[in-house]
């Protein structure tokens, strides 16, 4: 099986919980916390390894206590980390994350810490894992100039390159046409797209703006209702698992989508069905608490996707 290498962050996630999320100036009493791996490369690349993937993660986290978490978590799921650059100048990044506990919503403030320290450089020492991949993933969370360097040397080595852009943030015009799959949010899709994307419909408006902008495939994800996907010969709508009241935590879903898409693409399977496998990875990270460690294992997505 190809290999899938993911440039990204590892933060440590401080998690609240409470009956709802706090607006400006509010003081809410929360029923419990805890802290957990995440950071939107790091938990899709944890998403990959224990969904059977082969994969590389390109980072930097600090040498401390929760860089030190960051290494027991990737041992016990299988990450490679010959690319994971330990930094005694900056410490490891961190994210408060307040859940609502009654609908799974959440609001996430991150601080990248080591891992918004990656060069260009980082990228040139990793570029021969890069060219070897069947895939390249990056998100938004890392420096822009250094995501879009990865991207632009994964492009011109042929290596498909899956972009997750969040959090939304402007790019080159240049970088789109490199994107061979592009999987925004609703949130993420309206900042590309100019307009507010809610429905079916109005991912079917923001894709084909998209991809006027020379991106070759868009796979919008539209949280429990499913994922819209469009090209320029095809597009379709896919609905979400129906898991009712087994849902407890939706933080982290959106990159377990990623993940499994990047693993059932690896693997040679169909858009419908590659968009199926993420579906159940990600549902089924729904049901339990936590990002990276919420992630199902190869076996029950295979149950459960039957």
């Amino acid at each position: 099986m190809k290999s899938i290498s993911v440039l990204g962050i590892y933060a440590a996630d401080l998690v609240f919980f409470g009956e709802k999320i706090p607006i400006t100036g509010e003081t809410i009493l929360g029923t419990n916390h805890m802290i957990g791996p995440g950071g939107k490369g790091s938990n899709q690349a944890v998403a990959i390894a224990k969904a059977g993937g082969n994969v590389n993660f390109i980072s930097k986290i600090g040498n401390d206590q929760y860089g030190k978490m960051a290494k027991e978590l990737y041992s016990e799921s299988g990450v490679n980390i010959a690319n994971l650059t330990i930094s005694e100048e900056y410490s490891t990044g961190v994210a408060g994350i307040m859940v609502n506990k009654k609908t799974g919503e959440n609001a996430i403030n991150v601080v990248p810490g080591a891992a918004g320290k990656i060069t260009k450089n980082d990228i040139d020492k990793a570029s021969q894992t890069i060219k070897e991949s069947g895939i390249f993933l990056t998100q938004l969370e890392a420096p822009l100039d250094v995501v879009e360097y990865a991207i632009e040397i994964a492009s011109s080595n042929n290596i498909d390159v899956i972009l997750n852009p969040a959090p939304a943030t402007k790019i080159q015009d240049k970088i789109f046409p490199l994107i061979n799959y592009f999987t925004p949010n609703e949130t993420e899709a309206a900042f590309y797209a100019g307009h507010k994307v809610e429905t079916k419909e109005d991912a079917a408006r923001a894709s084909s703006k998209l991809l006027e902008k020379g991106i070759k495939n868009v796979i919008v994800t539209l949280g429990e209702k499913g994922a819209y996907f469009a090209n320029k010969k095809e597009d379709f709508f896919i609905p979400a698992f129906a898991l009712g009241n087994k849902v407890i935590d939706t933080t982290g879903a959106g990159d377990g989508f990623v993940g499994g898409l990047a693993v059932a693409l690896t693997e040679g399977k169909n858009m419908k069905d590659a968009i199926k496998f993420a579906n159940a990875l990600a549902g089924l990270s729904t049901t339990k608490f936590g990002t990276a460690q919420s992630m199902p294992k190869r076996l029950e997505i295979d149950n459960f996707n039957a």
